[in-house]
């Protein structure tokens, strides 16, 4: 089959690579039909490299139709559509229990001291062969994949992989009073859906970046935006829409790739050309990522509020203003979603044919999965208005 392989920083490659096949009672086997670049794939791409070994076969957002199944599985069937979670979960352990399925102990990565497995996102998650890819092995497949009615296009479903869970959770940690304000930092498409689901239930939303195409797709669901490119204090912007006060709330849907800081964007370029055994305990026990964004939420949110963090952070000591969070009386909430637990909530929305969340304007690029070595290169430099690009097998 083909499939998407890394190879090195900014080289990902189209190549041949055997078909999957059923390994466990609880695999199963699916035709890939639509699957997604995430803002978490540019990581891969850009800084992550240490943890990736050449040709591991990248893509964590996938859906399709069901091939073949194990004898452990019942509730799918050769032949159903499916979405599949980013997250590789049992649905029965203790922390299955508790709805933490990034957390899930039956494929906690242990070895390396993380949480369940993901599909295609580097060793420390499991090394699990990931869906940008004709065909997908699928494991724990007696709970994780979501069955999605025949008939509408793939991408009123396809978002249930992780966008839109990772969006829902980032606004429920958000803990937004009834009617509150919340800011987004970062208008890519999780920080999209993240004010889209905030303004839905009924909440004031000031989004912030500092990209045309992503300001102009914000604008258009209805979205308050301060442009960060013409705003030289954001923070104090915000203070100035709000008496002074800040939002209750802010989410961080920006991570790792937020300008600002020069130290942090030299150490991230330094972990791409390093060789990978010296490059990964650099990354593993230093001080990495770019603060910018998490440090203008602490400034923007209001007094005894709360940052959701969504964005993905790679270090281990980065430095954190704990004086000035203390004094705020800050709290913080941060996690990979735990997809499943938000199904229920969401699949009436998507079902749904006004489209209540827009999910049929989040797409800008349609490829055929040939072209994905470029998709990966306008992506991680937004050229042509990309926001969120699809592949298809």
């Amino acid at each position: 089959m083909k499939a998407v392989t890394w190879h090195g920083k900014r080289d990902v490659r189209v190549e041949d690579v055997p078909d999957p096949s059923i390994k466990e009672p609880t695999d199963a086997v699916i035709r890939v039909t639509s699957t997604g670049i995430c803002g978490s794939d540019l990581h891969l791409y850009e800084v992550l490299g240490p943890f990736m070994a050449e040709g591991d076969i990248l893509g964590h957002e996938p859906m399709g139709v069901v091939e073949e199944v194990g004898p452990a599985v019942s509730g799918i069937r050769p032949g159903d559509r499916v979405v599949i979670p980013f997250n590789i979960a049992c649905g029965h352990c203790h922390m299955c229990g508790l709805e933490l399925y990034a957390q899930c102990e039956t494929t906690q990565v242990r070895e390396h001291g993380m949480g369940a497995a993901l599909f295609g996102y580097t060793r420390l998650y499991g090394q699990v062969p990931g869906g940008q890819a004709e065909y997908l092995r699928v494991p724990e497949a007696q709970f994780g994949p979501i069955k999605v009615p025949d008939g509408p296009p793939d991408e009123r479903f396809l978002y249930l992989s992780d966008v839109l869970p990772t969006a829902w959770q980032a606004v429920a940690y958000a803990e937004l009073p009834e009617g509150g304000s919340v800011t987004v930092f970062g208008l890519g498409p999780i920080g999209q859906m993240c004010a889209r689901i905030a303004r839905h239930l009924g909440h004031r939303v000031i989004g912030v970046d500092g990209v045309t195409a992503r300001l102009e797709m914000a604008r258009r669901h209805g979205i308050e935006v301060i442009d960060a490119s013409e705003v030289t204090d954001v923070p104090g912007e915000i203070r100035a829409r709000t008496g002074g006060r800040g939002t209750d709330s802010v989410i961080d849907a920006v991570g790792m790739e937020a300008h600002g800081s020069t130290a942090a964007k030299l150490a991230q370029t330094l972990t791409g050309l390093l060789p990978g055994a010296v490059a990964a305990p650099l990354m593993t026990n230093a001080g990495v990522d770019r603060l910018a964004a998490l440090n203008q939420a602490i400034d923007a949110v209001r007094r005894g509020g709360v940052i959701s963090v969504i964005g993905v952070y790679g270090g281990m000591t980065d430095p954190m203003p704990m004086l000035r969070m203390f004094d705020k009386g800050i709290t913080l909430r941060m996690g990979q979603a735990h997809v499943r637990r938000w199904i229920g909530a969401l699949m009436p929305l998507v079902t749904d044919d006004s489209d209540p969340l827009g999910v049929m304007d989040l797409t800008t690029h349609r490829l055929p999965l040939e072209r994905a070595p470029q998709a990966y290169e306008m992506f991680q430099k937004k050229s042509d208005g990309a926001v969120k690009i699809l592949l298809r097998p």
